[in-house]
This record gives structure tokens, C-alpha cells and sequence, in this order.
């Protein structure tokens, strides 16, 4: 970790002057000294660095539910109790699941639902060079390995989960596959970079939606795919909720919109062939709460009463997935 810098360069290996690496080098660097003074961030380099290293002959494979690493008996006791102290040490794991070495992980999110509505619609992404905006631990850039892309980057700016990444890669050790503290906002101009681009549960967030799109249509080719998937409300009229304070206990929610609304924001912010591929209602299916949290979940976001309403009053959580290509 202490030279993410570089390892970003080697994993680039630009052929052509890349004016915003050095910047985005320095980013990286101030991020990590940052935390470097943070005592929990203290506390997990601390669970990193008892780590195991990985054993001989370690396989991976990325085709299933679980990303799976590593095979149960790989590892002897003493690095399994050093393994389950680092897994416990950084909850919560929102997303997943995962099996490392036989131990199972079942987040929060049944992550593999999401990908299983997207992965045979969006572009193939073998040789593609993909960024994931708030790639959390990095189980989506871990199934895109699958399909051998050239480079898959992911920006997660949340120190646990970012570390959670961390950990994930200390094992399998993939060469095409790497996770920067930033935000999307810290990164310079990289104009025209990325072949595709996941924005993924991130768009409500944001306090100005449609500058956000424009900036993350910049950074992709002429024709480079982005990959969207955001709270909408229902309806068919172009419409935006935007909640008073809170939107299922969140008050970092900004505005919902329709799917109608959310095509007249993308194509407003350069793109074009914008099509939605599934709208579905969040479930207990999909988020819950497990072992491998300390936090509320899903259930506890409703009303007890109206479970098709959060405790808001607000329309129950459901998730739009768009495909759009950057005009």
C-alpha cells in the first residue's frame, strides 16, 4: 500500500505522455498520509500486516456468487484465526459475498443480484480499460476479472472499505486490478481514458447530479459505455423527489428521480442510446442484516406498518439500471 503510486504507474504502463498521473499520483499519496495519522486506519494496517502471506498454488475464481479465494485446508490454523481476526476487525462488508479459504463471508448486499441483472447487457469487457466510482471492496471489479479486462479501477474513498479491498487483493494478487482512496471529484482530468464506467449507487448522493454525469461522460471515450444504476421513484412524468431531511434514515439523499427524469439528465449530459435494462424493488432478498455488520438494515429503513413505504413516508428503496453510451 505505501507504494499505491507507483503501482498505479506500473499498472498503466503508459505508451504516451499521461498529464494527469503525476496529480493523480499526489492525490494517492496525500490520501494515505492522511490516514497513515488515523487510528483506525492505524488499526487496520495493523490487521494487513498479520496477514498470512498467500499460499502456493492459490486460485481464484470470479464466475460465481461468491468470489471465492483460496480453498478451504490452504491455510493452517494459526492463519486462519489471523485471517478471521482481520475479516471480523474490518465490518461492516456491505458488499460481497465472498469465500476465502473455505470461510464464508455473507455481507450485507446480495451483490451478485445486481450483477446478474447487468452482466449480459452491457458491453463485453475483455481488453477494456473499466473504472468503478465507489468501488467499495471491490466485489464487482473482482467479477469483472472473469472477462479479462486490461484494467479494472476502482476509486473508493472510505477508509474500511478500501482496506477491505486491500486485504481481498493481498491474496489473489491480480496484476489488471486496483483500488485508490479518492472520490471521483479528486481525480484530474483524465479526458477520454475509460472504455466503460460503473456508477453505481452513488448518484443520489451527489448535490449537483447532472454536472456530476457531464464530468463522468468526460472521462470516457467517444462511444465508451457508462454503466449507471441509482434510486428512482416510480412514475412516468419527468419528475425528482427530493427528500426534506432523511431517505431511509440516509441524510446524504439529494434527489430521486424517475426513469424518465434520469434519461433527460443523461442525454442533457452527453449521452446517447440510453436505455434502461431493470428496475427492481430492493428486498430482504437483496440487503439484510447479517453477522458481518454492527448496523441497521433494509427492514429497519421501512415503515413496520407499509413496508412499500420507508419510515419517511417516501416510496420504498427501488434501483434503476440504464446503459448509455458517451457521445
Amino acid at each position: 500500500m505505501n507504494d499505491l503510486a507507483h503501482q498505479l504507474e506500473g499498472l498503466l504502463q503508459p505508451w504516451q505522455p499521461l498529464p494527469w498521473l503525476a496529480p493523480l499520483q499526489q492525490c494517492c499519496r496525500q490520501r494515505l498520509q492522511r490516514w497513515q495519522r488515523d487510528r483506525k486506519c492505524q488499526q487496520y494496517l495493523e490487521l494487513l500486516a498479520s496477514l498470512p502471506p498467500a499460499p502456493a498454488g492459490l486460485t481464484c475464481d470470479f464466475t460465481g456468487a461468491a468470489v471465492r479465494i483460496g480453498r478451504a485446508g490452504q491455510l493452517d490454523s494459526a492463519a486462519m484465526e489471523a485471517l478471521q481476526l482481520a475479516l471480523f476487525g474490518l465490518r461492516p462488508w456491505r458488499k460481497g459475498p465472498f469465500e476465502l479459504f473455505g470461510l464464508a463471508i455473507e455481507s450485507e448486499w446480495a451483490s451478485n443480484l445486481k450483477w446478474d441483472r447487468l452482466s449480459a447487457a452491457i458491453a463485453p469487457l475483455q481488453g477494456r480499460r473499466v473504472l468503478d466510482v465507489g468501488s467499495s471492496n471491490g466485489y464487482y471489479l473482482l467479477r469483472m476479472q472473469a472477462a479479462s479486462p486490461a484494467l479494472a479501477l476502482g476509486l473508493e474513498p472510505y477508509a474500511t472499505f478500501f482496506h477491505q479491498f486491500c486485504l481481498l487483493q493481498h491474496f489473489a494478487c491480480l496484476p489488471c486490478c486496483l483500488s485508490l482512496p479518492l472520490k471521483f471529484e479528486e481525480l484530474p482530468e483524465m479526458t477520454g481514458f475509460f472504455d466503460t464506467l460503473f456508477h453505481m449507487g452513488v448518484l443520489y448522493h451527489l448535490r449537483a447530479p447532472l454536472d456530476s454525469l457531464r464530468a463522468l461522460r468526460r472521462c470516457l471515450r467517444r462511444g465508451g459505455e457508462l454503466v449507471l444504476e441509482t434510486l428512482v421513484i416510480p412514475g412516468e412524468q419527468p419528475l425528482t423527489l427530493t427528500p426534506v431531511e432523511r431517505y431511509a434514515k440516509m441524510n446524504n439523499v439529494y434527489f430521486l428521480p424517475t426513469v424518465t427524469a434520469l434519461r433527460i439528465w443523461l442525454e442533457r449530459s452527453g449521452f446517447e442510446r440510453v436505455r434502461c435494462i431493470d428496475v427492481s424493488r430492493t428486498t430482504n432478498a437483496e440487503q439484510r442484516r447479517t453477522a458481518w455488520i454492527q448496523t441497521e438494515s433494509l427492514e429497519d429503513f421501512l415503515d413496520p406498518a407499509d413496508p412499500d413505504r420507508t419510515v419517511e413516508g417516501y416510496p420504498a428503496p427501488r434501483r434503476a439500471l440504464l446503459l448509455a453510451e458517451a457521445r
